[in-house]
């Protein structure tokens, strides 16, 4: 399937930070299609895949891993859904950058290196949208958008710091793409579809504030092809949306949920409950009040074809996997 090496079959896929959400997805999928799988981690657990333990800031013996590997997936970070106080602010943005720029100290060092990084960005580094999409050749990232809330600009130069360390090291014969993600909706506990299905479930999922910001979003489905079509693509580098081409306000895209589950009962949110519920759940309104309006620009143009392109099919087959399990 992946033209990285001339026997494709079974490649080496090393995922930094894969004991996340979104690192089981991946690891789940590629080790189901026989390929070999790494996970880096910070602490050891069992898994039908080969765990190794790192720290996310120093070289060690884990690099090994990433001499043999064909291609590394970087999803390491700490988690975002806490109060940005000054630790953790501080823990938010060093997970992401140093460890970043350990893997590119790892590969720059490898004798054989592996033929394509990915490293996660996110959606957030675009500023809030009510007006038009962001592409990638058009959108404008944020940061200096007046009246903004300080939080939201601490995410901005996260991204952007992020991104840096990642297009900054100095690996000359491996592919790097910027995987740009919106939020990736899975049917897993204590994910954020998990979390907005129990709001649905209490007749509390109706609009957050005005309901008018934009919400982007990915079928985990999608999110997995999305990262095999850039595997196979060896054209494709640079930064990628990682998104759902229609992206919604957050009124439709409640509504459509509350249908898919079978509900016409969602009462609103107001802004000063949102901050009331955010100070009590240890987490920052940004995540909802935030209009993120991001669409899959090059993908679209690369021909990659979504199997879940509205959110109304997407959250359909979610609701229909989650009451599965």
């Amino acid at each position: 399937m992946f033209n990285i090496r001339k026997n494709p079959a079974r490649l080496h896929i090393v995922i930094p930070g894969g004991s996340g959400q979104v690192g089981q997805i991946l690891a789940r999928h590629f080790h189901g299609q026989g390929h070999e799988v790494t996970v880096l981690a910070r602490k050891m657990s069992a898994a039908p895949w080969r765990v190794v333990v790192w720290n996310g800031r120093e070289l060690g013996n884990w690099t090994e891993a990433i001499e043999y590997a064909d291609v590394v997936i970087n999803l390491a970070g700490r988690s975002v859904n806490c109060r940005y106080n000054p630790a953790n602010r501080r823990e938010i943005k060093d997970s992401r950058v140093l460890s970043t720029r350990v893997i590119g100290q790892a590969i720059a060092q490898s004798v054989h290196p592996p033929k394509l990084w990915m490293n996660a960005s996110t959606a957030t580094i675009y500023r809030h949208a009510l007006d038009r999409p962001m592409d990638e050749a058009t959108g404008e990232l944020g940061g200096n958008e007046p009246g903004a809330p300080d939080t939201w600009n601490f995410s901005i130069d996260v991204a952007k710091s992020w991104e840096q360390a990642f297009f900054a090291a100095a690996t000359p014969h491996t592919r790097k793409i910027a995987l740009r993600s919106a939020v990736i909706m899975s049917p897993s506990r204590g994910g954020p579809f998990d979390l907005l299905l129990t709001l649905v479930r209490a007749g509390l999922g109706g609009k957050a504030a005005s309901g008018k910001q934009f919400v982007s979003w990915i079928h985990d489905a999608d999110f997995v092809r999305a990262i095999e079509f850039l595997m196979a693509h060896e054209d494709m580098d640079g930064c990628v949306n990682i998104a759902a081409p229609h992206p919604l306000t957050n009124c439709d895209f409640m509504r459509e949920l509350r249908q898919a589950y079978g509900t016409k009962i969602g009462l609103p949110a107001s802004k000063w409950m949102l901050e009331l519920g955010a100070f009590f759940l240890r987490t920052e309104t940004e995540l909802i009040l935030k209009s993120r309006r991001v669409v899959p620009g090059r993908l679209h143009g690369a021909g990659f074809e979504f199997m879940f392109s509205d959110w109304s099919s997407a959250a359909r087959d979610l609701v229909k996997r989650r009451r599965a399990t």
